[in-house]
């Protein structure tokens, strides 16, 4: 079978190798020289930890699985099973780690309440005032500005992947057909679009009424922390951003204590994972409304400075990046994704959301098993 995957982002790099994988003839279609989108400007994170439960955690943990067995075989990749710690620093914040360790499915998600002495002995560069934390040891990460190069190396390899960058997929021809804005025609036996937060174009021709929206987030990277972060780091206010901690603890938790301003109005929490340099990945913010602003605002910038200052007990190294990114996401907080056949042949996924880093690879073999391949 010779399979046409359009998007170079996570999801369509993992349809390459899903199919690559099963024995089949890939050409792989990028319109940038490589994936600059969503999937290069997030965290790295694989968290199964705030994911909702039924499908969307069995997608999760299967991914997770899926993404170490990647890891071992491209170790390029990045992949490190390095759990995550998610602090909390009073009562309230504490009865919502304490409410998701007694969720039945706790166990799958290797959940932990841990004491503040433990948590500093578990990551040691955690110096700050806090009273506990939250562990999930099935969190993971991989280094995303360098993952789909590395899995891209591997497919060639194989000798059945061909890697198109820097061409526009501009038309559906008949059945199981693309051209590009190079004037190439692409046949194959199965197309599939996974086209990220492009959403315009040829996409809103195939799927008018698309349900699926653009998220606007921002971030930053600093310089070499000097030590290491043996593990992920989140403070308390992803429990408000994470469906696997709703419930009457994290109620009260909103009634009690809301969020500062600058983090309600900008929808914030914070994420912080160590890259392979030793330099800190940090953010983030949410935004929903459309047009989206050009540029990045600061104050989410400091606010996210003085959360992680507080956590480490020292300043932060200088800040040598700050971006904003775009992602998909689903409408209907039920789905993980959005698989839909457009033509005869023809199929676009879209939409994990946040989730694409870490569900990608078992979204790619769902879709693999529904197409037979």
């Amino acid at each position: 079978m010779r399979v046409i995957v359009v998007g170079a982002g996570v999801l369509g790099t993992l349809h390459a190798w899903q199919a690559v994988e099963r024995g089949h003839e890939v050409v792989h279609i990028e319109r940038e020289t490589e994936a600059r989108g969503a999937s290069v400007r997030n965290f790295g994170l694989v968290w199964v930890g705030g994911r909702a439960g039924g499908a969307e955690l069995d997608t999760a943990l299967r991914a997770r699985v899926l993404w170490e067995r990647i890891g071992e075989r491209v170790p390029r990749l990045g992949f490190r099973a390095n759990g995550s710690l998610t602090v909390v620093r009073d009562a309230a914040e504490r009865a919502v780690a304490e409410a998701a360790v007694r969720r039945p499915d706790a166990a799958s998600r290797g959940y932990e309440l841990l004491g503040a002495d433990e948590v500093r002995a578990l990551n040691p560069a955690l110096r700050g005032e806090f009273t506990g934390a939250l562990w999930c040891e099935r969190d993971a990460a991989v280094e995303p500005r360098t993952a789909q190069r590395a899995l891209r190396e591997a497919l060639s390899a194989s000798g059945r992947y061909t890697f198109l960058g820097g061409r526009e997929v501009r038309d559906v021809v008949g059945e199981r057909a693309v051209r590009d804005d190079h004037g190439g025609l692409h046949e194959g036996d199965a197309v599939v679009l996974c086209t990220g937060a492009w959403l315009g174009g040829l996409v809103r021709e195939l799927a008018p009424g698309l349900p699926v929206r653009r998220v606007r987030l921002q971030m930053m990277q600093t310089a070499p922390l000097g030590e290491t972060l043996t593990t992920s780091v989140a403070d308390a206010d992803s429990f408000r951003y994470y469906p696997a901690y709703a419930g009457p603890e994290l109620d009260a938790l909103a009634a009690a204590r809301p969020q500062p301003p600058v983090a309600a109005e900008h929808r914030m929490q914070l994420l912080m994972v160590q890259r392979a340099d030793g330099g800190l990945t940090i953010g983030d913010t949410h935004a929903y409304a459309t047009p989206f602003g050009f540029d990045v605002v600061e104050d989410p910038y400091e606010h996210l400075t003085s959360v992680v200052e507080a956590l480490l007990g020292r300043p932060l190294p200088a800040v040598r990046r700050r971006w904003a990114g775009v992602y998909a996401q689903c409408t209907d907080p039920s789905r993980v994704v959005h698989r839909q056949r457009v033509r005869d042949g023809v199929w676009l996924v879209t939409g994990p959301g946040g989730r694409g880093m870490t569900c990608s690879p078992a979204l790619a073999e769902d879709t693999a098993n529904e197409l037979g391949w």
